[in-house]
């Protein structure tokens, strides 16, 4: 039998799992060059660039390698034990196997790992709770909350009769207002959730909410999922009907979601149907068709993972990594949201601070080896493009074992950086050349002297 041009010879059905994985890569070298060189060159810039875009993180080598396994190979419409098709003996048992990490790493009495993500998560609550047309009740955008929750953008809110709730002249979460909104509307879901919010949540508050007026609560939990494992923001699973989360972002897993249910999993809905099975159903069939096996897979590695003294090491290096950012922003006079940060975000006005918009912070610092993104704040008057502000995470500083002393350089190289940068017309900047490669130069240093595990 003749060797196709530009493949490795194959090796025999008997060699080890890693031989599996050498031949791929070996066969994207010599037959897809180009694709092979792109990701030769990302894995180049993420050693050589420090991400603190909050809602990245690096994922563990091992759950990179579950998720690119042959899982992918297998249709597994359906639940285990109940597939739609054969050939799943081995995907039933990890989905088992995540599904039972999962709620041992949250405490939970039900998981569903299908959902393709957070925003897919949040879809199937509502759409399996909710009729098209009910008012639901989310944190606005401007003021951290997400595009799931309600943006009218979004299919939340465009299926869904969409209100929203904000924050105090103290920059946090008033549940008064929250309170006023239920009443007002008399939402049928109310989301306790947020994207760019850096303080702790008052699940009890949200629920006494949701009670008073009738309503679900939903808490999204996306951007403080480790936090809630390691003990170091309350768990909503007491208080929430329903909590959903992505898998990436504090967890190191993969990208993908979770549906999680506490005590509530067993209360019987109007339909005579119990929750978990509403939002079984709520899944599969009405949202999703087969799952990304491979990547449940990977979320069962992440979720094991989660469960260890190095996890919870990691997150406390989170938190405190984020809040010594937040004091050093504030020492150089940067006007931090709400004063500081009870998680891995930091928000920065950068246009009072700076007198520059959060584009053009955001496009200096990438030149400059620092990735961050640009965030609306509250009486923003720049859209989602240009904005007054700038969103600062903590998660892959701890990754890579930042201790205080790099926080404070890279805040002072950051602060060195937007100090320089000046405005001019049309959303553009101008940055001393020699400046940038000065700061290029160093961030790449630190980079090296703070590798991300595996990497």
């Amino acid at each position: 039998m003749t060797q196709a041009v530009g493949l490795p010879t194959l090796t025999p059905p008997t060699a080890p799992l890693s031989a599996f994985y050498e031949n791929a890569l070996h066969a994207m070298e010599l037959g897809d060059p180009a694709l092979y060189g792109l990701l030769d060159d990302e894995l180049h810039r993420q050693r050589e660039t420090l991400a603190l875009v909050a809602s990245c993180s690096p994922v563990n080598p091992a759950a990179l390698l579950a998720e690119g396994s042959f899982f992918a190979n297998v249709t597994a419409e359906g639940y285990p034990g109940r597939r739609f098709h054969a050939g799943c003996v081995n995907v039933d048992k990890v989905e088992e196997l995540a599904v039972e990490r999962a709620k041992q790493a949250f405490g939970a009495r039900y998981a569903n790992v299908q959902p393709h993500s957070a925003s897919t998560a949040n879809q199937v609550v509502m759409n399996s709770l909710l009729k098209p047309g009910d008012p639901i009740l989310g944190l606005d955008l401007d003021a951290g909350g997400h595009l799931s929750h309600g943006a009218k953008v979004n299919l939340s809110g465009k299926i869904f009769e969409a209100h929203s709730y904000g924050l105090g002249a103290d920059g946090l979460i008033d549940y008064e207002e929250v309170r006023a909104q239920a009443l007002a509307h008399r939402p049928k879901l109310i989301i306790a959730g947020t994207t760019a919010y850096p303080r702790t949540l008052d699940w009890a508050a949200f629920r006494a909410i949701a009670d008073e007026v009738g309503a679900y609560l939903l808490a999204d939990i996306t951007h403080i999922a480790g936090l809630v494992v390691a003990g170091l923001h309350p768990s909503p699973l007491a208080h929430a009907h329903v909590v959903t989360t992505c898998t990436h972002k504090q967890l190191y897993g993969p990208r993908g979601g979770l549906i999680m249910l506490g005590d509530s999993a067993d209360m019987v809905l109007p339909t005579g149907r119990t929750l978990q099975q509403t939002l079984n159903t709520g899944l599969f069939p009405l949202i999703q068709g087969a799952p990304v096996v491979n990547s449940i897979a990977a979320k069962a590695y992440a979720l094991g993972a989660a469960t260890t003294p190095e996890f919870a090491a990691r997150i406390h290096r989170v938190r405190d990594l984020a809040a010594a950012l937040a004091g050093q922003l504030v020492a150089r006079g940067v006007r931090v949201i709400s004063g500081g940060t009870d998680n891995h975000i930091v928000v920065a006005d950068v246009l009072t601070s700076y007198g520059v918009t959060g584009v053009n912070a955001e496009k200096a610092l990438e030149q400059c080896g620092v990735l961050v993104n640009k965030n609306r704040i509250v009486g923003d008057t720049h859209s989602a493009f240009v904005t007054s502000g700038v969103r600062f995470g903590s998660n892959s500083m701890a990754a890579r074992g930042f201790d205080e002393a790099d926080v404070a350089e890279v805040a002072e190289l950051v602060h060195e950086v937007l100090t320089d940068l000046e405005n001019t017309s049309n959303n553009t900047y101008a940055l001393d050349p020699a400046l940038r490669a000065r700061v290029q130069e160093r961030i790449r240093s630190i980079c090296h002297r703070r590798p991300v595990a595996g990497y």
